[in-house]
C-alpha cells in the first residue's frame, strides 16, 4: 500500500517468523481449523490497520501524533465494540455491577485494565511512527510467542513438542529480522 520496498535480507528474515508461526498452529494440541482461519483474517486486518496508521502518522499533509491518532480512534472503537459485548456476553452489565458490589477491588481492576490497553495503544501507534507497520507485525509474533510461554508457567498450559519448535524459530526469526533492519541502515 505505501510501495515502500525493504532490503531483500529483510525478507529473507521473515521467512523463519512465518515459518515459525504456521509450525506453532499446526503443532497446537487444541488446533481447529476455523479458528486458525479467524486468526489469519484477524492478523490481516491488524496488519491493514498498522499500513494504515503508519500512513497517517507519517503523512505530511495529516499532521497526526500518536496521542490525537488515539484520541479518534478510541471512541469509535467504543461504538464498535460496546455493543458487540452486550451481545456477545451474556448479561456483562449486570454480572459487573454484581462483582463490584461484592468487591469494590473490581473497579480498580477494570481501570487498571484499561489504562493499559490505552498504554498499548499509544506504544503501537509510537512503534509505528518510528520504526514501520512491518515491525510492529514482527513484534506482535514475538509478544506470542512470550504470552504463549507465560501462559504456560503461569496457567500450565499444554504445548507440543512441535508448537515449541515453532514458537522458538520465530524468536530465532524476529532476532533475525531485528539484525536485518539494523544492517540495512
Amino acid at each position: 500500500m505505501t510501495v515502500k520496498r525493504e532490503a531483500w535480507l529483510t525478507y529473507l528474515a521473515l521467512v523463519p517468523v512465518v515459518a515459525g508461526v504456521i509450525i506453532a498452529s499446526g503443532g497446537e494440541p487444541s488446533f481447529h481449523l476455523f479458528g486458525f482461519i479467524m486468526c489469519v483474517g484477524a492478523t490481516a486486518a491488524r496488519a491493514l490497520k498498522s499500513v494504515l496508521q503508519g500512513i497517517l502518522l507519517s503523512s505530511e499533509g495529516e499532521k497526526l501524533n500518536s496521542m490525537n491518532l488515539l484520541l479518534y480512534m478510541a471512541p469509535i472503537a467504543v461504538v464498535l465494540l460496546l455493543p458487540a459485548t452486550i451481545i456477545m456476553e451474556d448479561n456483562v452489565v449486570g454480572i459487573t455491577i454484581a462483582l463490584a458490589r461484592e468487591d469494590v477491588k473490581i473497579i480498580w481492576y477494570l481501570l487498571f485494565n484499561s489504562s493499559l490497553a490505552y498504554f498499548v495503544n499509544l506504544t503501537n501507534f509510537l512503534v509505528t511512527k518510528h520504526t514501520s507497520a512491518l515491525t510492529l507485525q514482527v513484534l506482535g509474533n514475538a509478544k506470542g510467542a512470550v504470552a504463549v510461554v507465560i501462559s504456560i508457567l503461569i496457567f500450565k498450559n499444554p504445548v507440543s513438542v512441535t508448537g515449541m519448535l515453532g514458537y522458538a524459530i520465530t524468536v530465532i526469526g524476529v532476532i533475525l529480522y531485528s539484525e536485518a533492519k539494523k544492517r540495512s541502515k
